[in-house]
């Protein structure tokens, strides 16, 4: 007798899980590493600091206003549904799209090579200097390969059901929340008076900071660009936070839960971020921060902090905090293109679950993509592309609240956006601001992003008369 497939998803998720998935997919490697660009870029400890902050009053803004949308449309899809009921099918296309395209395949990329960076600190042979290939226009190195085989292992656990993924989030976060909060309380208590007074006795001096210990002071017009340039990295660290939206269609009770786990989610998250920056500024010089070896801050301040043993105990926390980030994005990734395929705008096999009731064909073709970005090998030109993407679409969804708050004004609304109408109105000035001077001070990869969003148009047009033609075949049938 053949097995009958399951059509709709199972409600198997509460709020720690929700929550889990939220912190998880956050922290994956950004705050080990990207704090050694920023300081390069803002060169001193309050910048330092004040990005971060930024960052995380714009991430709890954002996560507070979506809270609102989670209860109206309580389905899997997230903001993918939330820009299509919003606006129309084309704007939720375009954002599918992005999310295929750019903005979640390149984001589990990105952490799939940085957990080869840190595996090539406990070993060697896997490095990104080790290159197995040279085929002329890309050179595929040891590291690229780790990143693939981590993405196709997680990918497989997935496709076995939503127990099996939800099982290694919830671990993997608790274990990097743990060794977070104990590598901060041991950096505070390792505090350097020197090291904090001489980073801290000129905080807000606003300057580039060199390799070789030099300052180069800005022009007002390019101090705004350091900040926007700085912020791709805190903005990459603290992304993925609505990866719970995603996956609200097997929530036990999406119209509660969803809104409270992006609030407990990115609190934890912001806080964390913000005390590990100022463990950070305790124990290590500014200019220590800034040439960390391969930018790996936390094992620099961590070889301060414990010795030589702690630098691998570091490197072993860093590996398990990606290999759960990648976790939650693979698992939540693969819903938005499974909702995408009921509405007629993606692979109709994407629209179909396997006998674990999860959506295997999406999370397989998502793996190949990310596969694909983890042989440009660049962790920072991915992040110059998916910052600025997710930040355009990240307004125009909140944007999207005050359209419907005028258009549906009777629609049940469980939670409301936190400070409407005016904390969403400063995400939306900061967040345009933020993309404007990338556009103006880091082109090319923004560029390319863009021309990615923009590429959707002729394809959703394309698979809306697709959809047309095998609909009218099936009506003269």
């Amino acid at each position: 007798m053949k097995e009958t497939q399951p059509s709709q998803m199972k409600h198997e998720l509460g709020l720690l899980d929700g929550t889990m998935l939220v912190a998880g997919s956050m922290i994956g490697s950004g705050i080990f590493i990207v704090s050694a660009d920023i300081t390069r870029n803002v060169g001193s400890a309050g910048w330092l600091i004040a990005v971060w902050l930024i960052t995380g009053f714009m991430t709890l803004t954002a996560a507070l206003s979506y809270g609102e949308l989670s209860g109206m449309f309580p389905k899997a899809g997230g903001q993918y549904v939330y820009l299509k009921e919003a606006y129309n099918k084309l704007i939720g296309f375009l954002y599918g799209w992005s999310f295929f395209a750019v903005i979640q395949t390149g984001t589990i990329a990105a952490v799939g090579v940085a957990f080869s960076k840190f595996t090539a600190y406990l070993v060697p042979a896997v490095s990104e200097d080790h290159i197995f290939f040279n085929l002329g226009f890309v050179k595929i190195s040891a590291a690229q390969i780790v990143s693939i085989f981590i993405i196709i292992i997680l990918t497989y656990i997935n496709t076995r059901g939503v127990k099996s993924g939800k099982i290694i989030q919830t671990i993997f976060t608790l274990t990097k929340l743990l060794s977070l909060f104990g590598l901060i309380i041991f950096g505070l208590v390792s505090l350097s008076k020197g090291t904090w007074h001489m980073n801290w006795s000129d905080a807000w001096q606003l300057h580039k900071l060199n390799t070789d210990g030099s300052f180069v002071e800005y022009t007002t017009a390019a101090a705004f660009g350091a900040i926007a340039a700085s912020m791709v990295g805190s903005i990459f660290s603290s992304d993925s936070w609505n990866s719970v939206t995603f996956i609200a269609g097997e929530m036990k009770n999406p119209k509660r839960d969803v809104a409270l786990s992006l609030f407990f989610g990115t609190m934890i998250v912001t806080l964390i971020y913000v005390a590990a920056n100022v463990m950070y500024t305790s124990v290590l010089p500014l200019h220590d921060i800034a040439t960390a070896e391969k930018d790996r801050v936390a094992v620099a301040a961590s070889h301060v902090i414990f010795g030589n043993g702690g630098t691998y105990v570091i490197a072993v926390m860093i590996m398990i905090s990606t290999f759960g980030c990648n976790n939650g994005l693979i698992f939540a990734g693969a819903r938005v293109y499974y909702t995408m395929a009921k509405d007629g705008l993606f692979f109709k096999q994407t629209g179909t679950l396997n006998k674990y009731a999860v959506p295997e064909f999406g999370l397989w073709i998502q793996a190949v993509v990310a596969s694909i970005l983890c042989l440009s090998g660049r962790y920072g030109d991915l992040l110059d592309m998916i910052s600025f993407v997710v930040v355009v679409f990240y307004v125009l969804t909140i944007i999207g609240i005050y359209k419907l708050r005028v258009t549906r004004p009777d629609a049940e609304r469980p939670y409301k956006a936190f400070g409407y109408p005016v904390l969403p109105a400063i995400y939306i000035v900061m967040g345009i601001a933020f993309c404007v001077l990338l556009l103006i001070y880091k082109q090319s990869y923004t560029l390319f992003g863009l021309g990615i969003v923009l590429l959707g148009i002729p394809i959703y047009f394309i698979a809306q008369r697709n959809s047309t033609n095998e609909d009218q075949s099936i009506t003269d049938i």
